[in-house]
This record gives C-alpha cells, structure tokens and sequence, in this order.
C-alpha cells in the first residue's frame, strides 16, 4: 500500500470539498506547487481555507503576463498559452523545482506533486464560454522515479466568470484528491470529478492517465467513460491509442468521416474509405495536407448488443489503431448532428462516406420527429455548406442489382427531395468500387468468427485475421467486473 493510502480515515467518509482538503493537508507526507493560470488561483485557495496547507503546498502562484509566462516556463509557437503543450512545461518546470528546493534525504517520505492548469473564462462577449487544460503530476511512493501523471481538458458552461472560478477550483480539488486516493480505480476517479459540480456546468472531453501506476489502464476505455458518464459528447483517440482532443484535431481541417461498427473492420470498409478518400482530395477546396479521416461508432452501435460490452470494443479499437487510423466515439445517433459537431470546429469542406442503407435511413422521416422543422431541419443542417456524401453501392441480395444514388428507393414524400439533393451534387457515387468484394458483411464475418467457422480470414484487411486470431479478438470473455468501493 502507497504512502498515500495511509492517512487519516476518520474523512474518509466525508464527501465535503472541505473533507477533501483537510484529507490532503493533514497527510504529513503530501506536498507540492500548484500553478494557475487564467481563471485565479481557485484549487490553491481551497487548499488555504481548509486550513493546515503550510504541511502541503510548498508554493502558489500564477503568471497572468505572457512576458513574466514565457519566461518561466518558455515560449510557445503558435502563440497560444491555453494548450496542452503549456500544461505540460507548467508541470515539468514546476516539478523540477520541488525535486530541487526540498531535500529528498531531510525529506525522505515526502510524496510529490505539482498541479498546474491554463485556463481561459467565458469573454465578455459572452459567445466564447471558455476552456481549459487541467493537470497533476504526482507520485505515490517516494521512493518512485517516474511520476504517475493525469491530465484532462475542460468546456466551461456556465455564462458568468466568477462561477467558471468557482467550479474550476472545485475540480482542481477533485482531481488531486482523486489522483492520491482514487488512482486505482480510474473508472470511479473520472465520476469522482463531478463531485459538488453539476454535470451541466462543465465538460470533459479529453482525458490521459500515464506512469507507472497507469500501466493497465488503456485511455481508449476511459474516453469510453467519459461518453458513458454523460461527461462529453464525442471523443477520439489516435493510432497509438492516446486520447486526443477534439477541438484541437479538428480545428480548421477538412474532414472525411466514416461510420460503422467495424466489428470487424473489412475490406469493404478499406474499399469505401480509400475510394472516397481518393476523391475528396481532389476537390478543388481541399488541401491534401489538411485534411483528417475519421473512422466514427456511435454509442448507439457499441449497444447494438443491449449494455456496452467494453472487450468488444476494445477488440474493435484495436483493429482499426493498428491500420492507423483515428477513431471517434459519438453520441449523436443522427449524421446532421454529427456534421453539426463538425461545424463547431471548421468551415472547411466536409464529406461523409456511406453506403446505400445509411442513406436511404437519412430520408426516413422517422428519425426527425423530435425536430419542430422535422426532417426539413435536419437537412438544413445536415447539407450546410460545404458538405458531400460519397456513396458506396450495395448489391441486393434477392435481385443481384448494383443499388446507387440513380436507382435507390425511398419513400415517395422524400423523392422530390431527394432529387434536389441529387442534383445539387451533394451526393455522388463511388463507382470505381471492388464489385468482388461487395458480399462481404460485418455482422457475417463475425458471427463466422463466434461460430468457429472458416473462410472468414480473406474478408478482411491483411494482417487483421492473424490479429484475431493471436489475440482471440471477438471470442474472449469479458471478466467479470470486481466490486469497487465507493
């Protein structure tokens, strides 16, 4: 047991910001900077008002001008300062320093830590809400080399200054209470976050936990968490399975998104994606070196089987990180609001590739019933601007036809529509597909797989069988989850 762990558990049950405080001042051993930036030193001043924080912070402070920032911490190229790259310096810079200034041999039980966060609050335009990057770099054992490390972004909510303050040193408690008490068990330390916040008021949409007490834990299935937890509405994580930040890939880029469940990822998911690919960098409008393709599941796949079963998802992640490619997690069970949360980001061109099914669900009337424009509304947003549908045909099972964007049926209210769409270019036709490859289904392969059956292997990319099948992909049982304290 950590050094941590041992400490006075008379407030172990007590759920008080104060409490929280208290546990950590009161524990001789804890002891660090803290470092903010933006939004006043908020956690800093919880920390103070408790009371005892001379037995835990070694030093507070924030550097408000950019002169006085850069040269503590250096200077940034692109200029901007709410960045994860200057978290990351604060924390760096601000650890050295403890290791520097307090003797580790007069000190030898001292347990580590700099906090440090870069904030900006709502403008007061009031149409900027503000953001921020938020992190703790700790140890758990003094006698640990490598620092254990979290670091998360937030999306302010709230429309007023002082309660974005308010809320961020409430969750700068969170976090460094979490980060010595809850770290082994990150699941419960990310809901842990929200204590005393309303989930409405802030948002998290990226998190990373990295050192040595991290190992286990994969940041892909903590941006599961946090859709889970109603903490975010999209995540996405890259090839080498580090979570990243939406707002920053997607910020000013063209973008080419594909949805599916790639369970598994076949060669006629490859087939749509590099045949579209192929054409939405020829678009007079988008840069080749500007440009982002997203493979995209929304949650609503993920419970297509009843609750979310996380080894499958993973097994899913897998795949499509070891082809190389970023993946997005979604909530939004509709494209128009996906291309909405796109727009957030960008104005730049957009193209979404599909096959035929998905496009003939698009104009079923159905799934907009919820809208007071109805499907109208949906349309409004879904064709904004700049947007394309690439559209991979499908072969129908009973008649052998080739399915296009000419030969589709919908329903005869949609035609009409349709038809505008059509020949406004919005949709066009991927035609120099692979026709030897348009048997080939998901859901086939996979139940091919469970079954135990063969043949399955030449429906998929190459070196993906041999993946499933070193690693047991799709076959292995979830473990049953160990009960967790509270």
């Amino acid at each position: 047991m950590s050094t941590a762990s041992n400490t006075i558990n008379s407030f172990e049950n007590i759920p008080s910001i104060k409490a929280k405080t208290l546990r950590i001042n009161l524990n001789p051993n804890i002891y660090g900077t803290f470092a903010e930036i933006g939004a006043g030193q908020e956690t800093a001043r919880q920390f103070f008002r408790a009371g005892g924080a001379s037995g835990t912070i070694a030093k507070a402070m924030s550097a408000y001008d950019k002169s006085f920032s850069d040269a503590i911490y250096g200077t940034e190229e692109d200029g901007r300062y709410v960045t994860q790259s200057r978290l990351k310096k604060m924390l760096s810079h601000e650890m050295r320093l403890v290791e520097e200034r307090i003797s580790r041999e007069n000190n030898p039980d001292y347990l580590f830590f700099s906090f440090a966060n870069t904030v900006a609050t709502i403008d007061f335009s009031k149409r900027y809400k503000g953001h921020g990057w938020i992190g703790i770099r700790f140890q758990l054992d003094p006698k640990q080399k490598e620092y254990d490390e979290i670091v998360l972004h937030i999306r302010f909510k709230q429309t007023e200054a002082r309660l974005q303050q308010e809320t961020l040193g409430t969750l700068g408690v969170n976090l460094i209470y979490g980060a010595f008490f809850k770290y082994h068990k990150p699941k419960k330390l990310l809901k842990y976050l929200y204590d005393h916040i309303d989930s409405d008021t802030i948002e998290i949409d990226m998190i990373n936990f990295t050192g040595p007490n991290f190992k286990e834990v994969d940041n892909r299935l903590m941006s599961l968490q946090l859709i889970r937890n109603d903490m975010t509405d999209a995540v996405m994580f890259g090839p080498d399975g580090h979570n990243l930040l939406p707002a920053s890939v997607l910020y000013k880029k063209n973008i080419l998104a594909l949805r599916g469940s790639f369970r598994p990822v076949t060669k006629v998911n490859l087939d749509m994606f590099q045949k579209s690919y192929d054409i939405f960098v020829r678009e007079p409008t988008v840069e080749y070196e500007n440009t982002i393709v997203i493979f995209e599941i929304t949650l609503s796949n993920l419970k297509a089987s009843g609750e979310i079963d996380e080894q499958d998802f993973m097994d899913r992640a897998e795949l499509l990180c070891s082809l190389g490619h970023s993946v997005m997690i979604s909530k939004f069970q509709e494209y128009y609001k996906l291309v909405e949360y796109f727009n957030n980001y960008t104005k730049s061109k957009i193209g979404l590739t599909m096959g035929v099914n998905n496009l003939v669900d698009i104009f079923d009337e159905k799934y907009y019933r919820h809208l007071s424009g109805g499907i109208l509304e949906a349309f409004g947003k879904l064709f904004f601007k700049d947007l394309k549908v690439y559209l991979y045909p499908m072969k129908d099972a009973a008649t052998g036809q080739v399915m296009t964007s000419n030969n589709i049926k919908v329903h005869p209210r949609m035609k009409e529509l349709y038809k505008f769409f059509k020949y406004n270019s919005k949709v066009m036709d991927i035609i120099d597909y692979d026709p030897d490859i348009m048997h080939i289904f998901s859901r086939d392969v996979l139940k091919r797989i469970t079954n135990g059956e063969e043949g399955w292997e030449e429906m998929l990319p190459e070196g993906i069988a041999e993946m499933i099948k070193d690693k047991q992909l799709f076959t292995r049982k979830q473990p049953s989850p160990k009960k967790e304290e509270v």
